[in-house]
């Protein structure tokens, strides 16, 4: 990716220590079988906050993103979205509480029409019209609707995960890598995205990454992970990008 990605000037970074926050993690524990992967993680995000948590592969960032979204049980701890416990929740109730997650690899149904794809979004929402703003933010996804979600290009993808959760109209919105495998020039519509989406909506986004010019694209505070713990915390305007390349590194 091109290390001259700026951030954007036109978004006033967000003060974490003002507001209530519209996701709140306490003391997450998560665990595969016996071993402890999560630590009693702690954190929390504002409404139109976007937090990146930054980490290598195999740190338990997208173990992290699925325990949140319930299709990881954890084994402790307590996850809270606009005030609401949504802990003991299973996913799609999850999702109708106001989280959404656009998971690595996108996950799109490759078989169905982009815009049969953004409908499944659209599951908890009364109306199941996909809304103009989907394709005002997304036209290359209008341009393409009639299209089988498996005939687009990777960032096409892409973009189209994030439509689809979008669709929900979420509170919270969680990017699992959203970078990978992604040309340098779909990186910038995405950065420049997700700072449009801020914009409109009272959303939290929550980004995890390993690409830190991007991330200083989009993102008002950084956390970083590392075998299941925060070692590391920023606000962008004080990031040290040598020390949070080095916890990067291999």
């Amino acid at each position: 990716m091109s290390a001259n990605l700026k951030y954007s000037e036109e978004i006033s970074p967000v003060n974490p220590a003002e507001g209530e926050a519209m996701l709140k993690v306490e003391d997450l524990v998560v665990c595969y079988g016996q071993s402890e992967i999560i630590h009693g993680l702690s954190f929390q995000a504002k409404p139109k906050e976007t937090l990146a948590i930054m980490g290598r592969n195999g740190m338990g960032k997208t173990t992290l993103f699925k325990s949140l979204m319930g299709v990881i049980p954890s084994k402790g701890g307590k996850v809270s979205v606009a005030g609401k416990d949504i802990s003991g929740l299973p996913s799609y109730k999850r999702v109708a509480s106001g989280i959404a997650y656009v998971p690595q690899g996108r996950m799109i149904f490759p078989t169905l029409t982009v815009r049969e794809n953004i409908e499944t979004g659209l599951e908890t929402n009364t109306n199941k019209t996909v809304p103009d703003e989907i394709y005002e933010l997304f036209p290359v996804l209008w341009e393409m609707r009639g299209r089988k979600g498996g005939n687009l290009s990777g960032g096409q993808q892409q973009q189209l995960a994030i439509a689809r959760a979008l669709a929900s109209n979420p509170k919270v919105l969680l990017l699992d890598e959203p970078t990978e495998g992604i040309q340098p020039s779909i990186i910038k519509d995405i950065a420049r995205i997700l700072n449009e989406i801020r914009r409109m909506r009272d959303i939290t986004i929550i980004v995890s990454e390993q690409v830190l010019s991007f991330t200083l694209e989009i993102a008002d505070r950084l956390l970083v992970i590392e075998r299941g713990s925060f070692v590391h915390e920023d606000l962008r305007a004080n990031v040290d990008a040598k020390k949070i390349t080095a916890y990067l590194s291999v």
